[in-house]
């Protein structure tokens, strides 16, 4: 009762508005490295190499344990194993020559020095060896092999995924049961990941980085494609194949932690220098037309779109024109027909009081009339199987050529012509889409494919992207850049729901900390959501960094059968309920956003990274903590109540206007449209402005 009366004095204490603070950034602060020195020893019995790394001020200590008679390899921590690799017919060292697979059998030879274990090992394939190298250090060891004796299509290593507990990371994930659209498995290993083509020209959002709940980390050092899969068939087998016979360049990390292990990765990659958006693009959502009207939008449906959304108070910062607006697809010019004048819609938009965006690529279409200009001036990616001819690739608009920023006249070629774009029309700012590269082009001569992530990032930096996010990843530029990161699109049902919450706890923990959804509702030229959906979604969004919307809850149109679909006057004042939370909650949101740019942590994030202790928290997809103060648990199906689990400490249930202790599950937790069930943690950094924006 006492801590009741006390936070309910609180949060009357608060005042009722909250001035929202200054968008300045914050001046990034490096974090302590982590050791690097080590003093490491190593042992032998007649069965095995144990390599032992005591604890130290910050990091557990270690044994990695070699088995001699089939070379495979074990990480111990505190006398439990922590990760093993894959044994029997699988292997731990793994390649494939000539169609076949093969690995590493008995150990024929090792040496210690200068801090390194190398290690030599016959293989299955005649006539072929490994040598493989173990460099440990305080927090992680780095492995280094290689076949010598035959020429390798691939590499691979092998876990068993059981020996680290649950497996996290990835990104977004392909499956076999529709992800990343329906399905993103809560722990990986609840599932099956099957995603052959694991890269860093991928349109996935994803990095070859891993990580569990018995704290250990997996990064694999590559610029190459791989052929990942995770469970897959339930076999409990991690498999992180590379399509290269260059030497496989790994290195896992042994923390206390799986936030230490998620720290250490993004002090390897780079935490963000900067947030690309401002304060009001966390605060208000960006309104897309994309899910709206997909390629059937002109001048006369975005204005009247934009009047709808501002005659019912639904507030946003931007209106973006998505994909269609060209006459042909790199033109860079408005289709006449559509929008008989862009300058006029430009400016009603700005005066309904949005910004006003578009959508660009830099993929332009062979029936462009710009195509022949780009490819006579030598301005798109180069075949990798003909150097003399442009690379054309099929995307979901036709057949295209790409933009090689890799060739300084093509980019400045590109960039000049998106200026007088924006100049001319008044534009404020862009969403790139499409990918950068493509593995069938030929990367510009000194480039290489992993470059164009970077090129990507540098020239996307240049532009608003006015919260809409972009997807590059695998480079540190594109962890630097701190771009809002969009899913890829969603379907409109309960499963892509769910879907894109686990998705942004994955993409959020391989340090990509500012994220959105797929566009409010999903898209994916489904059946219009349900009432109850876009409700339920926007109520989620809301408790996320930023919002990104689509689908107006006044009125939508069905894809499917082309008949309008009209929302009715609960849909639009709950969809503005949750605008206007989210809008309370920016003072925090921000906060955590200048946190993230001094430390690389997550703002949205389960529960185990604030609650280790709490073996409950590693298997919840459907919670998660917003920043250290707030715990979410929206409705995320279709039903009237729902189980909310409450870590150890004192809570404020919003909902009820009680205060709770946590340690515990509470089931039946009622649901109605109208209620999302969130929490705030007492006594947590930012409890008091949480409290204020939430009560």
């Amino acid at each position: 009762m006492l801590l009741t009366t006390l936070a309910l004095a609180l949060v009357a204490a608060l005042p009722a508005a909250l001035t929202a603070p200054e968008p300045a950034q914050a001046r990034p602060q490096s974090p302590p490295r982590a050791p690097t020195g080590t003093t490491a020893r190593l042992t032998r019995t007649a069965d095995d190499l144990t390599l032992t790394v005591p604890p130290s001020r910050s990091a557990p200590g270690y044994r990695l344990q070699v088995t001699t008679g089939q070379l495979s390899f074990t990480t111990l921590r505190s006398g439990g194993t922590v990760l093993a690799t894959a044994s029997g017919d699988t292997g731990a060292l793994r390649f494939r020559t000539a169609g076949t697979w093969h690995h590493a059998t008995r150990v024929t030879g090792h040496a210690w020095k200068d801090g390194t274990l190398t290690l030599t090992a016959d293989t299955t394939a005649p006539g072929a060896t490994i040598e493989a190298r173990v460099t440990p250090s305080a927090d992680r060891y780095q492995l280094r092999w290689r076949v010598i004796g035959a020429t390798p299509e691939r590499l691979g290593l092998a876990c068993d995924l059981s020996s680290a507990g649950h497996w996290y990371g990835h990104g977004e994930t392909q499956t076999p049961n529709g992800g990343p659209a329906t399905d993103q498995p809560w722990p990986l290993d609840s599932g099956e990941v099957v995603h052959p083509a694991f890269g860093p020209a991928s349109y996935y959002m994803i990095d070859p980085f891993w990580y569990t709940s018995r704290a250990t980390g997996l990064h694999v050092d590559t610029g190459q494609v791989m052929d990942v899969s995770l469970n897959e068939g339930q076999d409990g087998l991690g498999r992180f194949d590379i399509e290269s016979a260059e030497p496989y360049r790994a290195t896992v990390f042994v923390e206390s932690t799986p936030l230490d292990v998620y720290r250490d990765y993004v002090d390897l990659v780079g935490r963000p220098a900067k947030s690309d958006a401002t304060y009001r693009q966390y605060a208000e959502p960006v309104w897309n037309s994309w899910a709206q009207f997909y390629t059937h939008v002109d001048q006369a449906k975005l204005l009247d779109y934009a009047q709808d959304l501002h005659d019912h108070g639904i507030t946003g910062h931007a209106l973006q024109l998505d994909d269609k607006w060209e006459s042909d697809y790199g033109n860079m010019t408005f289709d006449p027909k559509a929008y008989p004048d862009p300058k006029a819609m430009s400016d009603t938009i700005h005066a309904l009081g949005f910004d006003f965006g578009l959508w660009v690529t830099l993929w332009i279409n062979l029936d462009s009339d710009q195509y022949r200009y780009a490819a006579d001036h030598g301005y798109l990616l180069k075949d990798a199987a003909d150097p003399a001819e442009p690379c054309t690739v099929t995307w979901w608009n036709g057949t295209a050529g790409i933009v090689d920023l890799g060739n300084p006249e093509a980019r400045a070629w590109y960039e000049g012509r998106l200026r007088t774009l924006m100049d001319t029309y008044g534009v404020d700012g862009l969403k790139f889409d499409t990918r950068f590269f493509d593995e069938r082009c030929a990367p510009h001569e000194g480039y290489r494919p992993t470059d164009y992530q970077r090129l990507g990032a540098e020239l996307a930096d240049e532009y608003d992207l006015q919260g809409v996010g972009i997807r590059v990843h695998w480079d540190t530029a594109a962890h630097r850049a701190g771009f809002v990161t969009r899913q890829l699109d969603k379907g409109t049902g309960w499963n892509s729901l769910r879907a894109s919450v686990t998705q942004n706890l994955a993409i959020s923990t391989i340090g990509y900390p500012f994220v959105a959804t797929d566009m409010i509702g999903g898209s994916s030229l489904q059946p219009a959501p349900a009432k109850e959906v876009l409700v339920r979604w926007a109520q989620s969004a809301a408790l996320m960094p930023l919002m990104y919307s689509s689908t107006s809850p006044v009125d939508t149109v069905d894809p499917t059968t082309g008949r309008p679909v009209v929302y009715d006057e609960e849909t639009v004042a709950l969809y503005r309920e949750a605008i206007a939370r989210h809008q309370r909650l920016a003072p925090y949101i921000w906060d955590q956003v200048q946190h993230s740019l001094r430390t690389g942590d997550p703002i949205m994030r389960p529960l185990f990274f604030d609650f280790p202790e709490d073996r409950d928290t590693y298997t919840i997809g459907d919670e998660w903590m917003l920043g250290p103060a707030v715990l979410a648990a929206p409705q995320l199906a279709d039903a009237s109540s729902r189980s909310v689990h409450l870590p150890p400490g004192t809570w404020y249930d919003v909902a009820h206007q009680r205060t709770v202790a946590g340690g515990r599950t509470l089931t039946s937790y009622a649901t109605p449209l109208g209620t999302t069930p969130v929490f705030v943690r007492l006594g947590a950094e930012g409890a008091d402005k949480a409290l204020r924006a939430l009560r």
